[in-house]
């Protein structure tokens, strides 16, 4: 149920409207036998557009929307009556959505703002009527513009995750037992590999009444960049998150070498991800004596900064908060 409820991916047919045709039209009554050209002109055909809403986190109620077929524009009218424009379709999608073209694979819109809206497909002109045409050598124009066509295609609509830090780590690593012990979120925990299939987001309460948003992310594994396990429709929600949390068991028997896996994959998927602001934690800390403790550290990168935690006992969360929120602080400047 877990996964059936948490859409990332989705894709649409759209069609805009098509514009509709000017009127060819002379006016004509009982006080009028031989008037001028009065041809309104066609109405536009309807948009498809895109709008921002915040209250969405997945794009689950686009599952069964698969073909957009947006209003045509009315044509025009005698009397100079321009045809109704046709009604814009609006589809409302969660904050982190992106448009691309399915055949070309080029972004053509990004939402990242609650109520934002984009064009994502025009609807097309529509056309002049006679009246638009008359001229003093040509009083009398037989001819008006037909409607400009829409246009159609295939888009995809992907939802990249909106997090402050997103927690990058190995299945069963402790992630989501770690979004649990600072966040209100309640993930579903297990002692088995992936049990995180979509990601969750958790918000942290920081002292005077700040916060900042926490994503607990399906775990990466070797090869991920290349499409195994859940590959990119996991690491595709990385690439908004301000810090990446790198969480490495104690209990790992390489924790450097755990950490360089991880870091590759980012890197193989997207280099820019290495631009990113990273720190280290070891989770389930606990177990760990001084010596012990010593001894990781020193497998440890020099300069990324790493903490040691335990989301059971509570060992190294406030740190842990501390530490995040003045890394988040410190790159917003």
């Amino acid at each position: 149920m877990e996964k059936s409820n948490f859409v990332d991916q989705i894709n649409i047919f759209c069609r805009s409207g098509h514009g509709g045709a000017g009127s060819k039209h002379f006016l004509r009554n009982k006080l009028t036998a031989k008037g001028g050209p009065d041809g309104g002109d066609g109405g536009r055909g309807a948009h498809i557009i895109l709008k921002g809403n915040a209250q969405l986190w997945t794009l689950l109620h686009l599952r069964y929307f698969k073909n957009v077929l947006a209003e045509d524009g009315e044509n025009g009218g005698g009397n100079n009556s321009t045809g109704r424009n046709g009604k814009d379709i609006i589809i409302e999608v969660p904050l982190g959505t992106i448009a691309k073209d399915e055949e070309t694979g080029k972004q053509e819109a990004e939402i990242l703002e609650d109520g934002q809206e984009i064009i994502l497909m025009k609807g097309g002109r529509g056309g002049l009527g006679n009246s638009n045409f008359k001229t003093a050598t040509n009083q009398a124009p037989e001819y008006a513009q037909p409607g400009e066509e829409g246009v159609e295609g295939i888009k995809v609509l992907e939802l990249k995750v909106l997090a402050d830090v997103g927690l990058v780590g190995f299945p069963n690593a402790g992630k989501s037992t770690l979004l649990s012990s600072i966040t209100a979120a309640r993930p579903k925990i297990a002692d088995y590999a992936f049990t995180t299939l979509v990601p969750q987001l958790g918000m942290v309460a920081y002292r005077d009444g700040k916060s900042f948003c926490i994503a607990d992310l399906p775990g990466i594994i070797e090869g991920a960049a290349e499409g195994k396990g859940l590959g990119h429709r996991f690491l595709r929600h990385i690439e908004r998150n301000s810090i990446l949390l790198f969480l490495i068991p104690a209990d790992s028997k390489n924790h450097a070498a755990e950490f360089e896996v991880l870091r590759s994959e980012l890197e193989q998927y997207n280099p820019d991800m290495l631009q990113k602001d990273f720190v280290i934690a070891i989770s389930k800390s606990d177990m760990l004596d001084d010596e012990l403790q010593a001894a990781i550290q020193n497998e440890l990168p020099k300069k990324i900064p790493s903490i040691f935690i335990s989301s059971v006992t509570g060992k190294g969360l406030p740190q842990l908060k501390d530490l995040l929120w003045t890394t988040l602080n410190t790159e917003a400047k």
